[in-house]
């Protein structure tokens, strides 16, 4: 008797052990058998998200019943998530339910316009570019300009994260807070010495940019020739600016490399060599050591700039025309036997 009862309690054990263990299994068991990220839009359906996720999982059948008994369907939130090994079908279904998204890195660059900068971060949000434009538009007006390009003064060259889910007006707020966080009293004391408006800085500072190269060691002394020649009524005659009213004019689809004589009268109001005074506007998305080196401008007297072609990237800076139609000389020669057009 006693062994029988021994026999049915050791089978009691075994057959609860192996339920328990498929149990386990089911819910608690590794059921990924590769890395990856899974986009749900916002409105996906429970089959969307299952035939998303089920490239990377062993057992398609064993999530769904978990994700149905835990109501998945009912609380599906919108997101961009990190499948990763060892993962089982509870930790997979609460971190959607949770919304437990992993951020996406964007890359903000010297864009020349917003609406280049918009094409190139909506390939990682759910959100399509016109869309996107659309809102950044009404966000403009809110603030009183005319569209999303006079927004370009509130992004800098950097590396943010950002959800797939973003919206426009979450992403603008990022770069709102960080504007105003940049302008603090000192700025503004150095702003208000300066006798520039806001808009002038910056396009001053975008110009620097593009002179520089993003090079912080030259960023000063650019600023301090062009704000020379700025107070002596003289055109700034920048090349980037020239490059940037062509490129303007194609929507940026068949960029110059090289500017000759004949790029030079073209219409534009941001042509430095057509008209005098800093151009409306940025023309390019600059970073803050391009802003700050407006505001803290070498105090300097040179008049002119030339690419050095003997230290790539950098510059020769002189006062004398004679001197710089030399370095410009040399240059011209460098370009011509680089066959650089």
């Amino acid at each position: 008797m006693k062994k029988a009862i021994l026999i049915i309690i050791l089978l009691i054990i075994v057959i609860a052990g192996f339920f328990g263990f498929r149990f386990y299994t089911k819910y608690y068991g590794n059921n990924v058998e590769k890395d990856g990220y899974v986009l749900i839009p916002h409105n996906a359906s429970f089959k969307q998200v299952l035939d998303s996720i089920a490239p990377y999982i062993k057992n398609k059948e064993s999530f769904e019943d978990v994700a149905k008994d835990k109501d998945l369907d009912k609380y599906l939130k919108a997101g961009r998530y990190h499948i990763q090994i060892g993962t089982g079908n509870t930790n997979l279904v609460n971190m959607i339910k949770a919304g437990n998204q992993t951020e996406n890195t964007f890359r903000i660059g010297d864009f020349g316009d917003i609406y280049q900068m918009v094409g190139k971060v909506t390939k990682k949000t759910e959100l399509d570019s016109l869309k996107f434009v659309n809102d950044l538009n009404a966000i403009a007006v809110e603030k009183g300009y005319n569209n999303a390009e006079d927004l370009k003064k509130y992004f800098f060259i950097d590396t943010y994260n950002f959800f797939w889910t973003v919206t426009p007006k979450e992403f603008f707020n990022k770069f709102d807070s960080q504007y105003n966080e940049f302008w603090n009293s000192e700025r503004k004391a150095k702003e208000q010495q300066s006798s520039l408006t806001r808009d002038q800085i910056y396009a001053l500072a975008s110009i620097v940019y593009k002179e520089s190269g993003g090079k912080k060691d030259e960023m000063k002394t650019i600023a301090g020739l062009y704000l020379n020649r700025y107070r002596k009524g003289m055109k700034l005659q920048s090349d980037p600016t020239v490059i940037y009213a062509i490129n303007k004019q194609t929507n940026f689809k068949d960029p110059i490399k090289r500017v000759f004589y004949k790029h030079l009268t073209t219409p534009s109001p941001y042509n430095t060599y057509a008209n005098k005074g800093i151009p409306p506007g940025p023309i390019c998305v600059v970073d803050k050591s391009s802003v700050d080196a407006v505001l803290n401008a070498e105090n300097n007297n040179f008049i002119f700039m030339c690419a050095d072609p003997a230290r790539f990237g950098y510059h020769k800076f002189t006062a004398s025309a004679e001197e710089h139609a030399i370095n410009a000389k040399a240059y011209q020669d460098w370009l011509n036997s680089k066959n650089i057009k």
